[in-house]
């Protein structure tokens, strides 16, 4: 059975020992993928206090950073948004963000619908609201 590894430098990079995505025969797991913007330490929409606490955040720039993130590592692993069959949602406050974030999914999975999950978690490795595990085919 085919299996590879992928990195890419055009999504954040992993916070632990573990690949951007793996392929497995003609399926692609992606590891969990947040909003922090590639190369860099930034998160769109997130103000954090001198202690590293947040403070504030903006879950819609959160939504559109991370599906951006996804993509990209799709994309490096020959596969497409298109492709996409399973999706695994983590929020760290559903009550005040699903709303939203079901909006933007709706945009961004219009074409295309995945199975998914939503979740809510009481934190993340690093100051993020969201974070996906996704399953995609790949040719």
């Amino acid at each position: 059975m085919t299996q590879q590894i992928f990195q890419t430098d055009k999504a954040p990079a992993p916070v632990g020992l573990y690949p951007h995505a793996r392929r497995v025969g003609n399926l692609l797991f992606l590891s969990g993928i947040g909003p922090r913007v590639a190369g860099s330490v930034e998160i769109p929409g997130v103000q954090l206090d001198d202690a590293g606490n947040i403070l504030q955040y903006d879950i819609a720039a959160q939504c559109h950073q991370v599906f951006k993130n996804v993509r990209s590592v799709l994309e490096t692993s020959g596969s497409d948004w298109m492709q996409l069959v399973d999706v695994t949602v983590f929020l760290t406050n559903i009550q005040q963000d699903f709303k939203t974030y079901n909006d933007i999914y709706a945009e961004y999975f219009a074409d295309n619908k995945p199975c998914r999950t939503t979740v809510e978690i009481t934190a993340l490795p690093t100051p993020i609201a969201i974070e996906l595990k996704c399953i995609a085919t790949i040719e």
